[in-house]
């Protein structure tokens, strides 16, 4: 049993906090307004100089395999994590805002 919650992209509050842990590329083909974004393999590095203990993050990824992992991760280091078990499908299909850093329309692929 898992030591923290999952909700579906739809849910995720639109104030909270959305940790993107895909690679450079698909950030950039399409990505929450807002979202941080540290690429699976660079949180051991990066997390306590970019992420406070005292938020809730919202971890999401393409399909959820990285982003499962990054939250259980991150709930053993202490973090408040949640689990976004539909991924970034999930938050297209649910209609949530994307933008893109490629100057095309927002995709997830």
């Amino acid at each position: 049993m898992a030591d923290f919650e999952t909700v579906r992209a739809a849910d995720v509050p639109s104030e909270g906090a959305l940790l993107d842990v895909r690679e450079d590329y698909e950030f950039a083909e399409g990505h929450a307004p807002g979202a941080l974004h540290i690429p699976v393999d660079q949180i051991p590095a990066r997390f306590e100089a970019e992420l406070d203990p005292d938020e809730d993050y919202y971890v999401i990824c393409r399909t959820g395999g990285r982003a499962v992992q990054i939250t259980a991760w991150l709930t053993s280091q202490g973090y408040s994590a949640v689990f976004v078990g539909d991924g970034m499908g999930g938050w297209l299909e649910a209609g949530r805002p994307m933008e893109s850093s490629t100057g095309d329309a927002p995709q997830v692929r």
